[in-house]
């Protein structure tokens, strides 16, 4: 029932759900890593705070690819212990309009 929310115990982060990736990633992922825009907006992100107002750290995964594997994504923890549904995972910032890859795992299969 939506009135019995569950609390978020101090010191605990209320991470979101799964949406279409950040602009800023997205951008980054077609422009500075050249890959198919027509593929890159259909995947969908779950992000995290960094610590900074309006900076955020993102994974990026194909929801199709998670079903199949049998994972349901719910937020950023979903993924990990699966990091080869991870298909980009970075930081971006929307007060510097800027975003970078920071850890990559290395995902099972990533069209060019």
């Amino acid at each position: 029932m939506f009135w019995k929310r569950r609390k978020v115990k101090e010191g605990e982060v209320k991470l979101s759900g799964p949406k279409d990736i950040p602009g800023l990633v997205g951008r980054h992922m077609v422009v500075e890593e050249k890959k198919d825009p027509d593929w890159v907006w259909k995947l969908r992100g779950v992000i995290r705070p960094a610590g900074k107002k309006n900076a955020f750290y993102c994974r990026v995964f194909d929801e199709s690819q998670a079903a199949q594997a049998g994972v349901k994504v719910k937020d950023w923890t979903s993924l990990d212990d699966h990091p080869d549904l991870i298909l980009w995972e970075g930081y971006f910032d929307k007060e510097t309009n800027m975003a970078r890859r920071e850890k990559f795992v290395k995902p099972s299969s990533l069209p060019s």
